[in-house]
């Protein structure tokens, strides 16, 4: 922790708790590092390494000497020594024997705002991974790349169209190490790409008890063009996604052998990484294993996930560009060209989601929906199946409970729900016992969120006005006239043109009365980033920011830039309703309507990935756990768009508008509280990582274990 102030003998464990990500979802660590400077933890945004960089010393040390602080010191280093050992864990009490780790390897890992080396769901969804891993005892390691740039900071200017800021990430300001080989020297290894060497450094990041290994190829020994290639999320063309495709899946086999971690299992997260079975069968030939023996066990041992329901967001390559990269890969596997490239031949290209599926034993979508749509997709690559009897399974995605519910609901769980629901937050029957909840309690706890919300958006607008970052006419935009009463929708994703961000402003003049309607008015808050190379995303942006700017709109559509984690956390617990209407069946899965859920805030959201799922009306005495559109389907996208927009319009002044505001002498809207409880009784256990890790387990890992 380089530039940290001295820490006085006592408390010297808050070193090693800053240097380990476990604190980012463990509440009393969180409270301590509250508790050693509340205006840095805020202005740092929640980064207690930089917080402990710039703490004054006698700060530290009178707190070495406060009792109340030192009581909750010692309480949160024991419950961080205790998480770290192995005895009371689920997975070594289950299965003892079973110790060799899960390699686990994805382009992105979305662990905590201060590591920006994630882009959106995919990589939100292989951090919660990680850190449900480490709280199952499940032995994991990741595998992936520190990307000194990131993904990208957005900026919205005036005209609304999206500029990309690549910001250098400060080494000494994260949680992060470089790893050592047995000289103490730098760990380096080397892939070849055509022909020439490409040397990549290796970083280590701590999740709890799980280690990532992040590469980078930013080593002095590499040229200029080469130092930059994992400078980077998603950016360059397609000769550089190759090349960081390759470093991701032979590089990445490179660096657990060198560190001398023998995987049980290799699960390929996407199909970024699938050029690492190429470097297992590479391995077990060049040891004298034959062909197919080696593609029994490298199928035996690897679990492939896909996450995309859109044949185009599948990486495939020309096989000129294959020949220039891999010329000589294929003797060292013992084959030939024809036989290499079968490997992953789709539609005249070299497809890494079908050289995944084919080398693979274990197959899944992300929801159940998107595991029928897979099938469909990729009945090809078994001609001899019937879609139906293709081998790819589902197990739906889940979000990490512990990471994405707040604090304030926590506490009434302890009070209401049971003293332990955390260890069994999976157990579903456990949370019929939020109805025992008092619809006032529950209702002044989000009111308290949704300030909190406001006052985050607020904030950032004074910061952007102050810094001269903002003209007179964005300041409406960005949510200064936010009405804390107003029934408030958030849509907040990545802006893809299928997600139909713009959906809402088809008929404008009637979203017009529903916004200003007397005594029952509605807000919109939007977020959300687009590809730096979709240029219609970057237009729906556009268009939502021109309409926020719009008077007529009286402050009533708002648009936050710079969506990221930190956000994320305030917009999914903050807002009244989560609104989703994406085209079916585009969204494999959709997570954030999940955390939404588990914070009380109903979904409104079109029949897709996970609200397929979990979507019911009012049915046996029970309310609905939110709002359906979406439920009739046509071959024209303009006649699709038209039924859902008037669908959405009449769910909301017919259902939604009246609902939120039916209130009791008190203020107190007992119909949409009875809501809000089902949708946490309906995802707080079927859609958690833990759920969905423990599937993983009994699915995919441990007959490869076994």
């Amino acid at each position: 922790m380089n530039g940290a102030v001295p820490i006085p003998e006592r408390i010297r464990g808050l070193a090693d708790l800053v240097d380990n990500l476990w604190w980012s979802w463990n509440v009393p660590a969180r409270h301590l590092f509250k508790a050693v400077s509340y205006p840095l933890w805020k202005s740092t945004r929640h980064n207690p390494v930089r917080m402990l960089q710039l703490v004054d010393p006698q700060r530290l040390a009178r707190l070495s000497q406060d009792a109340d602080f030192l009581s909750l010191y010692d309480k949160v280093m024991a419950s961080f020594a205790a998480d770290l050992s192995n005895g009371h864990l689920w997975f070594a009490a289950q299965y003892p024997e079973l110790r060799r780790p899960v390699a686990y390897f994805s382009a992105e890992f979305g662990l905590h705002g201060s590591l920006p080396i994630y882009s959106g769901g995919l990589g939100v969804l292989s951090g919660d991974h990680c850190k449900e891993a480490s709280d199952l005892g499940l032995p994991l390691v990741g595998v992936g790349f520190i990307y000194p740039q990131g993904y990208f900071r957005q900026r919205i200017p005036p005209d609304g169209w999206q500029e990309a800021i690549y910001d250098m990430l400060n080494f000494g300001q994260v949680s992060i190490h470089p790893v050592l080989d047995q000289h103490g020297n730098r760990l380096i290894v080397t892939v070849t790409l055509r022909g020439l060497p490409l040397h990549v450094q290796v970083w280590q990041v701590r999740a709890g008890r799980i280690q990532l290994y992040l590469m980078d190829s930013n080593v002095q020994q590499n040229a200029p063009w080469d130092r930059d290639l994992s400078a980077r999320l998603y950016g360059g063309d397609q000769e550089t996604r190759i090349r960081q495709e390759m470093v991701l899946g032979l590089g990445g086999v490179r660096v657990l052998r060198a560190m001398g971690i023998d995987p049980a299992v290799w699960h390929l997260n996407e199909g970024h990484s699938a050029f690492q079975v190429l470097e297992r069968l590479r391995e077990l030939v060049r040891g004298g294993t034959p062909l197919e023996e080696a593609i029994d066990h490298v199928r035996h041992t690897t679990a492939f996930t896909t996450h995309t329901p859109v044949p185009a967001g599948h990486d495939a390559f020309p096989y000129h560009l294959m020949d220039e990269y891999f010329g000589r890969f294929w003797e060292e596997m013992g084959v030939s060209r024809e036989r290499f490239m079968a490997l992953g031949e789709h539609h005249g290209r070299f497809n890494m989601t079908v050289l995944a599926l084919r080398l693979s034993g274990r197959r899944n979508g992300v929801s159940q929906l998107h595991g029928q749509v897979s099938r469909q997709m990729w009945q090809p690559v078994w001609p001899d199946r019937p879609a139906d009897q293709v081998p790819i399974g589902a197990i739906t995605n889940g979000v990490h409970m512990p990471s994405w519910v707040s604090t304030s609901l926590k506490d009434i769980f302890d009070q209401y729900v049971a003293e332990d629901w955390a260890e069994r937050h999976d157990e579903g029957a456990m949370w019929d016992k939020l109805y025992e909840i008092p619809d006032k309690v529950l209702w002044e706890a989000h009111r308290t969120l949704k300030g909190k919300l406001l006052a985050f958006a607020d904030q950032r607008i004074r910061q952007s006005w102050r810094a001269g970052g903002l003209q007179p006419s964005q300041v409406l935009a960005t949510g200064a006239l936010l009405d804390p009463e107003a029934l408030t929708i958030g849509f907040a994703r990545r802006f893809a043109t299928y997600k139909r961000a713009t959906l809402l402003f088809r008929d404008v003049s009637r979203l017009k009365r529903i916004l200003h309607a007397e005594r029952r008015p509605v807000q919109i808050v939007f977020a959300g980033k687009a590809h730096p190379a979709d240029a219609g995303g970057k237009e729906f942006i556009q268009q939502v920011y021109q309409f926020a700017q719009d008077p007529e709109f009286g402050g009533r559509v708002a648009f936050l830039e710079d969506y990221d984690l930190h956000m994320a956390h305030f917009l999914v617990q903050g807002v009244d309703v989560w609104l989703n209407n994406p085209r079916r069946p585009m969204e494999a899965s959709g997570t954030s309507g999940m955390k939404a859920a588990m914070n009380g805030v109903p979904n409104l959201s079109v029949l897709d990935g996970w609200w397929a799922e979990a979507y019911h009306p009012a049915e046996g005495g029970r309310p609905a756990n939110g709002w359906s559109i979406g439920e009739s389907h046509y071959a024209d996208w303009d006649a699709q768009d038209e039924v859902d927009s008037q669908t959405l319009y009449r769910l909301l002044e017919e259902q939604v508008v009246p609902l939120f505001y039916d209130r009791d002498p008190f203020g107190v809207p007992h119909g949409w509280v009875q809501v809000m409880k089902e949708a946490m009784r309906t995802s707080l256990a079927a859609f958690s990582m833990r759920r969905m890790v423990k599937e993983y387990i009994e699915q995919m890992y441990l007959p490869a274990m076994r």
